[in-house]
């Protein structure tokens, strides 16, 4: 069974009389250990598809299962649940909370799930560790450089160790080569640790260290590319 697994799936927004059809009839399957990367223009549907995978957001019709649960029909709190057990978070802004140093920051998510203070800490110093930021555990973000505040965020979206992990345009916000240095992480994170991951991008180059490549096109799946394993493809 696929770790994720969208049938027929439509969004439409209502604006005063008028109805924006943001996706139509979404068909997606996704297995455990992917690294899935959506491509498309702007208004193609992307940002939408992404919050309905992340449980951000419902789909108007159409059947959305994660781990074998159907979840368009959940409450809000079984949602959350979702959220919170499964998916990890990684956005083009950083979010992180400037009074809070890289630890506290990527223990929040954990507060969340009552976990000991004992516990949360030994996850987020693993978390920083694994992403390259041992020796960066106590600085604030203003301290961090806009590569490190992202790893910072990456640290974050593992440490409650998640089956999937959505990329919402993960190295918008940076140089070529500081986020040539992120998707290295994120293949490290699918590659040792089997994390799924499925990225928005609108860089080609970035997409290309997915697996496959969606291509959306007016609220549509337009092509689906598989990407050789190849890195003078990158």
């Amino acid at each position: 069974m696929p770790l994720l697994e969208l049938s027929n799936i439509c969004r439409t927004y209502k604006n005063g009389q008028i109805h924006i059809e943001a996706l139509k009839d979404i068909n997606l399957s996704i297995e455990e250990g992917d690294f899935i990367s959506i491509m498309g223009p702007s208004g193609s549907g992307k940002s939408t598809l992404l919050n309905i995978i992340g449980c951000l957001d419902r789909p108007t019709s159409g059947t959305y299962t994660i781990a074998g649960n159907r979840v368009e029909k959940m409450s809000d709190n079984r949602l959350a649940d979702i959220r919170n057990q499964l998916i990890g978070f990684v956005f083009q802004s950083f979010h992180l909370l400037p009074d809070l140093d890289a630890r506290a920051n990527v223990e929040l998510p954990l507060i969340y799930r009552g976990m000991g203070g004992r516990e949360r800490s030994r996850r987020a110093i693993q978390a920083l560790e694994s992403v390259g930021l041992g020796e960066r555990v106590h600085h604030l973000p203003s301290q961090l450089s806009g590569g490190e505040q992202q790893r910072v965020a990456i640290a974050r979206a593992i440490a409650g160790e998640p089956r999937v992990l959505l990329a919402d345009e993960p190295t918008g916000a940076l140089d070529s080569k500081t986020g040539e240095n992120i998707m290295a992480i994120f293949e490290k994170l699918n590659r040792e640790m089997g994390i799924t991951i499925v990225q928005v991008t609108h860089e080609e180059n970035i997409a290309r260290y997915g697996h496959r490549i969606f291509r959306l096109k007016d609220g549509k799946i337009d092509r689906i590319e598989e990407v050789r394993n190849d890195k003078t493809m990158k």
